[in-house]
C-alpha cells in the first residue's frame, strides 16, 4: 500500500509560494527551479503542479506533460553549463531514496571526470543559485 500525498511537503509549499525558489521555468502544469542543495552546478528540479507522491501514483497525462519539461530543462541546462551530459534522477519511496514526497525529477549537468557532490543538506549560496537560474533562463530564451 502506498502512503497518501501530504500537501505539507516542501515542493507543495514552493508551488503555493510559501517558500521562495529560484524558478527557471513555469507553465500551466509544471515548474522548474534550482535545487538548493545541488550535486553539481546547474542542478535543477522539475515538479508537476498536480499533487502526486511520486511516479507510482501520478496521472499518466501529467507524467507526459512533465517529461516534456524535463527534456526541455535538460537541453537548457546542458547548454547553459556547457555540460558533457545530463543525469536525470527520479526516486520513488524511501527504499529508493525519496525524501520529498511530491513527484519530481532531478536534472543535473555533468562534466567528464567530475563526480556528483553528495546531497548533503548544505544549502548553496543564494547568489550562486540566482546566477545559475539566470544561465538556464538565458539558454531557454536563446
Amino acid at each position: 500500500m502506498t502512503a497518501q500525498y501530504d500537501d505539507s511537503n516542501i515542493f507543495a509549499k514552493i508551488l503555493r509560494g510559501e517558500i521562495p525558489s529560484h524558478r527557471v521555468y513555469e507553465d500551466d502544469h509544471t515548474i522548474a527551479f534550482m535545487d538548493v542543495m545541488p550535486q553539481a552546478p546547474g542542478h535543477l528540479l522539475v515538479v508537476p503542479k498536480t499533487p502526486s507522491r511520486n511516479l507510482l501514483d501520478a496521472d499518466p497525462a501529467i507524467l507526459a506533460k512533465t517529461i516534456q519539461v524535463v527534456q526541455k530543462m535538460a537541453r537548457a541546462a546542458k547548454e547553459a553549463f556547457e555540460a558533457d551530459g545530463i543525469t536525470i534522477i527520479q526516486f520513488n519511496e524511501p527504499a529508493a531514496g525519496q525524501t520529498v514526497y511530491h513527484l519530481h525529477f532531478h536534472v543535473i549537468p555533468r562534466h567528464e571526470g567530475q563526480m556528483l557532490k553528495p546531497h548533503s543538506g548544505t544549502m548553496e549560496d543564494g547568489d550562486v543559485l540566482k546566477s545559475n537560474a539566470e544561465k538556464v533562463r538565458a539558454a531557454l530564451a536563446g
